[in-house]
């Protein structure tokens, strides 16, 4: 029996890798990533909000948001940290919840954060791997998310 075009596809296919150089130090982008404050400013795509935001930063603990579209969708998240190293290494998983809050196919999420530049200090390397998903355009849907927030992102810490 033969797979659907978007089971046949190669595990490495359904990775998402995004590298970043931000003009900030490590540990404030660490906390940018990290605190519902900040992350309420900069958090999913261009043109969305996030009215909702939960941070439990511990491994076991919940990274659970709400994030708002222009259009007024909700797309509600469930992150489950496994590990937090300040400020260098992030791990948690991802699942999109359903109408009924129940989670969905489930990547794992790595973010790691080296210092970059010829100034120690003043500029930080953002590695983000985000696996394994189920189809080549769900890792697309999520680049486009992602790429958007980044942009957001160092625009934020451009003002902090």
């Amino acid at each position: 029996m033969a797979g659907s075009p978007e089971t046949a596809q190669a595990p490495a296919e359904r990775v998402l890798v995004i590298t970043r150089v931000f003009d900030a130090p490590r540990a404030l982008v660490f906390k940018t990533l990290t605190q519902p404050e900040h992350l309420a400013r900069w958090w999913g795509p261009k043109g969305f909000t996030l009215p909702a935001c939960k941070v439990e930063l511990r491994p076991g603990g919940v990274f659970d948001c709400t994030m708002r579209s222009p259009e007024g969708s909700e797309h509600c998240l469930h992150c489950v940290y496994r590990e937090v190293t300040e400020p260098v290494r992030l791990v948690f998983t991802w699942a999109w919840l359903d109408d009924g809050g129940e989670p969905g196919h489930e990547t794992l999420v790595t973010i790691t954060l080296e210092e970059a530049g010829a100034t120690a200090g003043a500029q930080t390397r953002f590695t983000m791997q985000q696996a394994l998903f189920e189809s080549v355009s769900a890792r697309d849907s999520h680049n486009d998310g992602w790429s958007g927030g980044l942009d957001r992102l160092e625009d934020l810490l451009a003002q902090l």
